[in-house]
């Protein structure tokens, strides 16, 4: 009797055993299908963002095995500059190989654009040459993605209207630089996107359906007299930013060239700058490439830039640096109204810094132009600021406090002009150099030491397309909305204060007086 009572209480825990793993069997079965069905869907998610952006071997490796695959509706070139953006750049550059051919995604460190749009496109020639429609498609439809400062942004442009290709593609910007005025131009954002999968997919799906939108080029050259002892070389290469051809010299055959001158040619799309913000650049760009380490962050380099803007003095330029260091000393700037006719542009003694502006960017997103109301268009007969209208806006900036007036609303530096050419002619006596900078990459330019001049003129030419986003921040003169944007312009006069710009106001008080304390105490501390 005890023995049958003893085998019951075995089966009964034999029987409660077996219910617990059944569930747990049961339990990890479910888990199992589960992930494995996430696993496949995801699969097949990246199999169709594949199939919208994939590019075939055959059309990017020349001699390669002919792939019968599905057309993509935006086939995509992917060029990363790895360094940009701390580790940021490196860990975009696998994410996009790992969600696309690996042969279609570059590292700037390692292959030119220029040579690898140069046999991409010889290939696709020769592949519809030969009857080829799936090549002739591709070549149609594709565009072209650039991670990177704003520096590379403007190498990827330049190389694209260097290479005149038959059918030049749209260009879309990820935001990896300090500044990222391109991007944000074209509503990409200002911010280091996110590098992982699911922040790479949604930046491709931008790019399918953002609008194509013409911008102005701008030509740049800069010509100064061949030293008569010394150094051959006035700038040296390296120090010269990628779209001013650091290496690549005007040749002996070239109409530009000029007996015993030096002269230096490139392109820009959005901004040139003279004077103390290029000099602020210049000292924040000299530290980065001393200590690399340090400059990982994008608010620690935005935090760099207001130490340097303090450090160098100019939230009291009158007392740290001397009259002769202003524009107006420094060079005579001529401007073209109308085509073949210069004239003389006079400036304010007080600027310090001048800006040959196209976007409304500059600085990390501010917009030196501002937007002139109706009577202010019609009393200095101005325009409002088109990226494709052929014209270029110049502002002037007499100090730091000065450009600090950007960030309250309808805020904006000085209106100087508006013109298709731009020359500045640097005479011997003002100083011994200055700075300049090109699209986000400043350099110190010697000035002459005897009779010589040195010259930069800045003229139209041409235009480039860029992908844009909804929120695009860039106004095109053919937009039909324009007429009505001039229109409501004229009717809102500076009169109109609303509630929330007072309190935008009050809020710009406040940052100002916090500058002016971290300036004074940074001031204090280098002392």
């Amino acid at each position: 009797m005890e023995f049958l009572i003893r085998s019951g209480n075995c089966l009964r825990e034999f029987s409660l055993v077996s219910q617990v793993l059944v569930r747990e069997i049961r339990g990890s079965f479910l888990g199992f299908l589960s992930r494995s069905w996430e696993v496949v869907m995801g699969d097949m998610t990246s199999d169709k963002i594949l199939k919208e952006f994939f590019i075939p071997d055959y059309i990017l490796v020349p001699g390669s095995k002919v792939e019968h695959v599905p057309l993509p509706p935006c086939p995509v070139i992917v060029f990363i500059n790895s360094k940009s953006g701390g580790q940021l750049g490196g860990e975009l550059l696998v994410t996009y190989r790992t969600v696309l051919n690996k042969n279609q995604v570059f590292d700037l460190g390692e292959k030119a654009p220029d040579k690898v749009l140069h046999q991409l496109y010889v290939n696709l020639g020769t592949l519809k040459n030969s009857g080829d429609t799936f090549a002739a498609e591709i070549e149609k439809r594709l565009r072209i993605i650039v991670a990177g400062g704003d520096g590379t942004a403007s190498w990827l442009l330049g190389v694209v209207c260097d290479l005149k290709l038959p059918q030049p593609p749209p260009i879309a910007t990820v935001p990896l630089g300090t500044g990222n005025n391109l991007p944000f131009s074209f509503g990409w954002g200002k911010k280091n996107p996110g590098t992982d999968s699911p922040s790479v997919e949604l930046f491709l799906n931008q790019v399918r359906t953002a609008k194509e939108m013409k911008i102005d080029s701008w030509h740049i050259i800069m010509r100064m007299r061949a030293p008569k002892e010394g150094s051959c070389d006035p700038i040296a290469p390296l120090e010269l930013p990628h779209s001013l051809h650091a290496f690549h010299r005007v040749s002996q055959t070239d109409t530009l060239n000029m007996e015993g001158y030096h002269t230096f040619r490139g392109g820009f799309w959005n901004y040139f700058s003279l004077g103390m913000d290029a000099q602020v650049s210049y000292a924040f760009h000299s530290e980065r490439k001393l200590n690399p380490d340090k400059f990982k962050n994008q608010l620690v380099n935005q935090s760099t830039y207001l130490k340097l803007g303090c450090t160098q003095g100019w939230f009291c330029a009158s007392l740290f640096h001397p009259s002769s260091r202003n524009i107006a000393q420094l060079t005579k700037v001529r401007i073209m109204k109308k085509q073949g006719q210069w004239e003389d542009l006079s400036i304010p003694r007080s600027i310090r810094s001048i800006v040959c502006l196209n976007l409304p960017s500059f600085s990390g997103g501010l917009n030196p132009w501002g937007t002139p109301n109706g009577k202010k268009l019609r009393d200095r007969d101005l325009t409002p600021p088109y990226v494709d209208d052929g014209e270029i806006e110049i502002v002037g900036f007499r100090n730091a406090w000065h450009g600090l007036v950007l960030l309250s609303p309808n805020g904006h530096g000085t209106r100087l002009a508006q013109a298709k050419g731009v020359r500045f002619e640097f005479r011997k006596g003002a100083a011994e150099h200055t700075f300049m900078r090109l699209m986000g990459e400043p350099w110190e330019a010697t000035l002459p030491v005897d009779d010589g001049t040195v010259v930069v003129e800045i003229s139209h030419f041409g235009q480039v397309s860029m992908l844009a986003t909804p929120h695009c921040r860039s106004k095109s003169v053919h937009d039909p909305l324009h007429l009505l944007v001039v229109c409501q312009d004229e009717e809102e006069e500076t009169a109109e204060e609303s509630m929330e710009d007072s309190e935008e106001r009050r809020k710009f008080g406040q940052l100002t007086l916090l500058i002016f304390l971290m300036s004074l105490t940074l001031l204090i501390l280098v002392k």
